[in-house]
Parts: structure tokens; C-alpha cells; sequence
């Protein structure tokens, strides 16, 4: 038995099975490739979806673990440390936003944001307590929270996990009639993907997110923008807000905020949504620690320095055309922003996760979401010339090579 099977086997006996991975089991990393346990190299088409944005063990991102955990790792919050106020400061520079709140993971940004806004509608809209609502979109995905999942559009998300929070609407996704109308006096925030990435990569109307920006304010209502796949560079701007010239109200960030090497996440907002919370409102022990904010801050040096949004920009709009020039009658679209690009199987050509399959065969590691969509979100310190190794490939196997269609 290969070391890949042995492993593969330990897996499928120790593990809960709530994931579907390709069969590969990835030992080593450095920038944009990976090496299996067999020492085979493969292209990262995927960033752990977006949390690699600055590849692999960046050195710079490395030297910074290390040097932290050599002096310092946790103090909990009941103790200051010397790297949070420093994160914070430059995360909140970088970003525009006059304070910031961390936590760890995505999911737990998002339940801080959904926080946030109630209480701020509870303490400065005037809502009446109890009665404050959510607008959210359909195919949204914020988080696997029982809250989160219970305002999902996706049957398999919510199945078995009830009771759900109430205080959530649902609205069609890139729709702003629909947000206008669904807006009501107990109203408090809208909470959004400026472009759905688990969804299946699906970009809005031009200027709708803008559009719903201006709705949300005529109506006093928070924007709660979810960047946490799309945000640092991911899409070709630094935020995915940016192309329509908003970061809302209330900014979630996280993924690649921890530079791929460690869990760290964060809402930011300006005085007046921070100033609700008071000591024991809310908390993380693990919120903020000096190891995860002297990592934050050598990511975000890392995305900054770099240019990774520009280089994400240039080589996601090429990548992108070279992607709708391949003649295939498996592919629906293509689509995306920067280097966040879906490439749409059509219903009648199967899933999407064959041609996955065929591509690992191939060297490239990318992943189905949404049954019909190959994901392509490589790290983005990748080359032109590593994408345009890959534009042949990927026109080989979705016109059908080694996938079983025809």
C-alpha cells in the first residue's frame, strides 16, 4: 500500500466524514506548489480558498511566526500584549476603518458582525429589543455556525441542525428592488458577498453593490461586508468592495488576514457601531493573541508591499480571457474577478468534480463548488508564465480529455 492509500485509510477510519477531498494528501508547500506524499508537485489553484493569497510559507510571514513564538504566544485578553495594538493600528489604516474588533475565524467574524449590528440597532436605531432583522441573499455562504446555517438557501447546510435564530430575511442575490422592499422599520444590517465565491463564483450586476450601499443608508441600515474570500487582493482590488467604491459599513476580514499559517479574523467599523460594545459584551480567548497579530501584520506588510490586489488585477483579466477562449461544449462561462474565476460546467456535461479530478491527474489542484463550478483562485505571488502552463491543460480536460464525456 502507497503511503497516500495508507493515510487515505487512517483518514476514512478516524475521521467524521463531513468533507469530500481530491485523493491527495499534500506533505510539503512553498509558494504556488504543492508535493503529495509520493513526492509528486502540483500547481495550488485553490489557496485554501483564498487564505493563501500570499503562497505558501511567504518567508516574510514565517519569520514573523517564528519570531513571535519565540517570545510569545498567548496572554488571553485578560492581559495587553505588545503586537495587538500595533495590528490593529495598521489593519485599520490600511483599511480606512476607525476601529477594529479580532477574532480567529471567519465564522466567528461573521457572528461578531451579526453582534455588532444588532446591538447597534438596539442602542442607537432604537429598535425595539427582540425585533431587530437581517437581510441576507440567497446562495449566501458566511460560515457553518448554527446561526449562519440557519439563514442558508442550501438544503444540505440547515438539514438536521435546527432550531435556527430567527431575525433573518432572505432576498435574491444581485437584485436591489429586492432590498429596497425588503427593508423595514426593525431593519439593522444587510449582510452580503460582494461576489459569491462558495456560491459558485457568482459576480453581481455592475454597480449593485454600490446601489445597495446608497439603499441601506437612505434607510439607516448597516452594510455588513463579508470579505472574507474575496478581500486582501483576491479580487483584483484590495477589497472587492472597491470596484464599486464602498467597504460598507461593517468590514469582515479574515482568511488570508492569517497569512495561510494561522487563524485570524476581525470586523472593522467606525466609532459609532464599535462604541456598543462594553467589557463582557463579547469575547475570543484566543482573540487578538500576539502570535496571530504579529502573523496579521506581516500579512498584510506582505499583500502591501507586494501589490498583490494590482498583480491579481493584471493577471486574473488575462488569465480570465484566455479561459473564455477555449472551445469546449462542457463549459457554460467563465467568470470571476481578479484572480477569483469559476469555470461553469454545463448540467447536461455532469459535475464539475470529474474534471477536478482530471486536472489533479494533470498536476493542478483545483475544487468543484456548487456541483457545476471549477474554482480557480491560485495564490497570488503566481506568474504568467505558471498560467499560461496552465490555460493548455485546462483546454484539454474540459473539452474532455480524461474526464469519461463526451
Amino acid at each position: 500500500m502507497s503511503k497516500t492509500n495508507e493515510y487515505l485509510s487512517q483518514v476514512e477510519r478516524w475521521s467524521a466524514h463531513n468533507y469530500h477531498p481530491l485523493p491527495v494528501v499534500i506533505e510539503r508547500a512553498e509558494g504556488c506548489r504543492v508535493w503529495d506524499m509520493e513526492g509528486n508537485e502540483y500547481l495550488d489553484m485553490l489557496s485554501a480558498y483564498s487564505a493563501v493569497n500570499q503562497g505558501h510559507r511567504h518567508p516574510r510571514i514565517i519569520e514573523a511566526l517564528k519570531a513571535q513564538a519565540d517570545r510569545l504566544t498567548l496572554t488571553s485578553r485578560a492581559f495587553h500584549n505588545d503586537q495587538m495594538g500595533p495590528f490593529l493600528e495598521e489593519l485599520c489604516a490600511m483599511t480606512g476603518f476607525e476601529r477594529a474588533l479580532p477574532m480567529n475565524t471567519g465564522a466567528e467574524a461573521v457572528e461578531t458582525a451579526i453582534k455588532a449590528a444588532r446591538k447597534w440597532g438596539y442602542t442607537v436605531k432604537g429598535v425595539p429589543e427582540g425585533q431587530a432583522e437581517i437581510i441576507v441573499c440567497e446562495n449566501n455562504f458566511h460560515g457553518r455556525t448554527t446561526t449562519i446555517v440557519g439563514f442558508s438557501s442550501e438544503a444540505q447546510y440547515r438539514e438536521g441542525f435546527g432550531p435556527f435564530t430567527p431575525g433573518f430575511k432572505l432576498i435574491p442575490y444581485g437584485d436591489a428592488d429586492a432590498l429596497a422592499g425588503a427593508i423595514g422599520p426593525n431593519t439593522v444590517g444587510f449582510l452580503v458577498e460582494p461576489l459569491q465565491g462558495e456560491g459558485g463564483v457568482v459576480v453581481p450586476p455592475e454597480g449593485w453593490f454600490a446601489r445597495c450601499v446608497e439603499i441601506c443608508h437612505e434607510h439607516g441600515v448597516l452594510v455588513l461586508n463579508d470579505e472574507i474570500q474575496t478581500g486582501l487582493g483576491r479580487t483584483g482590488r484590495l477589497f472587492c468592495g472597491d470596484w464599486d467604491g464602498s467597504r460598507g459599513d461593517v468590514l469582515i476580514v479574515g482568511k488570508a488576514l492569517g497569512g495561510g499559517v494561522y487563524p485570524v479574523s476581525a470586523i472593522l467599523a467606525n466609532t459609532e457601531v464599535m462604541d456598543v460594545f462594553h467589557p463582557g459584551d463579547h469575547g475570543s480567548t484566543f482573540g487578538g493573541n500576539p502570535l496571530g497579530a504579529a502573523v496579521g501584520r506581516a500579512a498584510l506588510a506582505v499583500i502591501r508591499d507586494e501589490k498583490l490586489a494590482e498583480r491579481a488585477d493584471r493577471l486574473g483579466t488575462w488569465f480570465t480571457q484566455q479561459l473564455r477562449e477555449i472551445d469546449s461544449p462542457h463549459v457554460a462561462d467563465v467568470r470571476g474577478r481578479g484572480l477569483m474565476i469559476g469555470v461553469v460546467i454545463r448540467k447536461e456535461s455532469g459535475p464539475a468534480r470529474p474534471f477536478c479530478e482530471a486536472l489533479k491527474e494533470r498536476g493542478i489542484l483545483a475544487k468543484e463548488t456548487h456541483e457545476q463550478v471549477i474554482r480557480f483562485a491560485p495564490p497570488l505571488v503566481i506568474d504568467r508564465e505558471t498560467l499560461a502552463w496552465v490555460v493548455p491543460q485546462v483546454a484539454e480536460v474540459v473539452q474532455g480529455a480524461g474526464v469519461g464525456v463526451r
